[in-house]
């Protein structure tokens, strides 16, 4: 029977070999037997580990016939858990297809082989987990030395104050030194400065007096600061020592303003053309507003002298500020005895000494430009800021109490000078600014109350000043066209050329049967040849005459232009 039942399975075996039966689209059941039963299992090599596939890994049976059985090398000991996790690979997986071939049809299964333990080594989980291990092991250490150099002061502050004291390029022991010393040279003004904008808060200075640990584990602007404040009020000595150095420096600014002031207010009260420049306004002014409630004036307030450039006469060009300056030209040059010149260049030379004179007004009140640049108020801050140091110096000196050294030897000293500089200061100032004042009520009488500025009289005058100076530009340029236009039609009358044009012109106009003469002249003649070309007549004597005439003139034009050039 057994040998029959073999028979017959063989039998249908080489029967179903011979007819192949395509899957359905819902595969029976009958089928997949009939189809799993002719797949033969795959027998893994002696090297590959035999792993079955997960189910969610694996295709589906169903979907894809045949790969039910199908084991991928290497993957059963992940599902016991015996071979270690490495990190994942993320890809897009293709699903396996039976309908058309594709390239990894062709890759077999031995045909590469894979560093196992190196790949566990350089990708495992674990590895990569040592290193944070590590670090982690290595951070506390760095950790703790951060707070311990960032416990006292701020971190920024801290690093602030680092990039100072390098910047500073001196030990703690020099500026110790200097600060028991109280000599302000040995810093300068600009290292003092730095100095006090280290100063630390009255909690902040508590804890670095309070720290009894290694000076070593403080940062560097601590240790610097902690060296410092072994001083006693060290930093209030700084500002001492700051306020010292730059003293005669803020003393001799002012001193120098307030001379300024002085000198200002006496020129402007004290200049003759700036009075008569004045009476020149005052008087064009009078006779403009003729018949008005504004006419019939005795004075103004200096404003109206901005306002000249803005009448226009009729040519829309001059300006009732450049009539004004065209009359003082014309009276300065006059009343100027030393004009003792020909009478043909009398008016010009008049003309240019007045507008000389006129454009020296900016230069004669240079003190009032500059005082035009000044702030009383700015002033008078700088000195009660000097009041307001000197106090300062003061606590400092009553802080120690009397106590004895360099530093108090120095300032007792500084003191009394102090003192008896800012009262004459006080008192410079007191006498600069009533000269202002009284300056103010000699251009503007009872006006000059109404001021919000003192020196408001000051910037009046600079920027009128600056008006001037472009309107004398503006009638220097005018004089110049006015003389070369006026020299050039009183000198061209008298020139030689005149008959000879003349001539030309009537020569022109002659009768047709004299005109054959003229073509015979060939442009050599009238150039200067005396000899005529072959088959032409001769000129005549006029004719050889007028070339040479021409040339005389020429000449004679060229150089007494050159001539009047030079006297101009």
């Amino acid at each position: 029977m057994a040998k029959l039942r073999s028979i017959s399975n063989d039998d249908h075996q080489q029967t179903r070999k011979k007819i192949q039966i395509p899957p359905p689209p819902p595969p029976p059941p009958a089928v997949t037997r009939k189809l799993g039963s002719a797949v033969e299992p795959y027998t893994p090599s002696p090297v590959s580990k035999q792993v079955t596939r997960p189910e969610s890994m694996s295709p589906s049976p169903k979907a894809n016939p045949g790969t039910e059985n199908v084991i991928i090398p290497g993957d059963r000991q992940e599902k016991d858990g015996s071979k270690p996790k490495l990190k994942p690979l993320h890809w897009d997986k293709v699903r396996a297809t039976s309908e058309r071939a594709t390239v990894w049809d062709q890759l077999k299964s031995s045909s590469f082989q894979l560093n196992e333990d190196a790949m566990e080594s350089l990708f495992g989980c674990n590895s990569a987990n040592s290193v944070p291990k590590e670090a982690a092991n290595r951070r506390p250490p760095v950790s703790t030395a951060l707070e311990q150099e960032n416990r006292v002061l701020d971190p920024k502050k801290s690093q602030n104050i680092a990039i100072l004291i390098r910047a500073l390029n001196v030990t703690r022991e020099e500026v110790s030194q200097a600060l028991s010393d109280g000599n302000p040279e040995g810093l300068g003004p600009d290292l003092l400065e730095t100095l006090v904008k280290m100063a630390p808060t009255k909690e902040e200075e508590i804890k670095l007096k309070a720290y009894n640990g290694e000076i070593s584990k403080l940062g560097s602007a601590e240790r610097f600061l902690k060296g410092i404040l072994d001083i006693p009020f060290a930093f209030k000595r700084a500002e001492a020592m700051l306020y010292r150095a730059n003293f005669d420096t803020e003393v001799v600014y002012l001193r120098n303003s307030f001379r300024t002031l002085e000198e200002a207010s006496e020129e402007l009260k004290n200049s003759r053309l700036f009075l008569k420049l004045l009476e020149a306004v005052l008087r064009t002014g009078n006779r403009m507003n003729d018949g008005t409630n504004r006419g019939d004036a005795r004075a103004f307030k200096l404003d109206t002298l901005l306002k000249l450039v803005d009448v226009k006469g009729a040519d829309g060009k001059t300006t009732l500020l450049h009539f004004v300056v065209q009359e003082i030209i014309r009276s300065e040059g006059n009343e100027n005895p030393s004009n003792k010149t020909n009478f043909e260049f009398k008016e010009d030379e008049f003309r240019k000494q007045g507008l000389q004179v006129v454009s020296g007004l900016s230069k004669e009140l240079g003190n009032v430009k500059k005082s035009a640049g000044m702030d009383s108020d700015v002033l008078s801050g700088y000195v009660s800021k000097l009041e307001t140091g000197l106090e300062k110096v003061r606590l400092v000196m009553g802080y120690e109490g009397g106590q004895k050294g360099k530093f108090f030897d120095s300032m007792r000293e500084f003191l009394e000078e102090a003192v008896g500089e800012i009262g004459k200061i006080k008192s410079e100032e007191r006498k600069a600014l009533s000269r202002v004042k009284e300056v103010t009520e000699y251009f503007h009488g009872d006006a000059a109350k109404e001021e919000a500025h003192p020196l408001r009289i000051f910037l009046i005058v600079r920027d009128f000043l600056a008006i001037l100076d472009n309107v004398c530009r503006d009638v220097g340029r005018m004089q110049v066209g006015a003389t070369m236009g006026a020299g050039r039609s009183f000198r061209m009358p008298n020139y030689p050329m005149t008959k000879v044009n003349t001539s030309r012109r009537v020569s022109r106009q002659k009768k047709p049967e004299q005109e054959d003469i003229m073509p015979t002249i060939p442009k050599e003649t009238i150039v200067g040849q005396s000899q005529p070309a072959a088959g032409q007549v001769a000129p005549s004597k006029t004719a050889s005459r007028q070339p040479a005439r021409k040339q005389l003139s020429v000449s004679w034009v060229v150089k007494s232009e050159k001539s009047w050039k030079s006297r101009e």
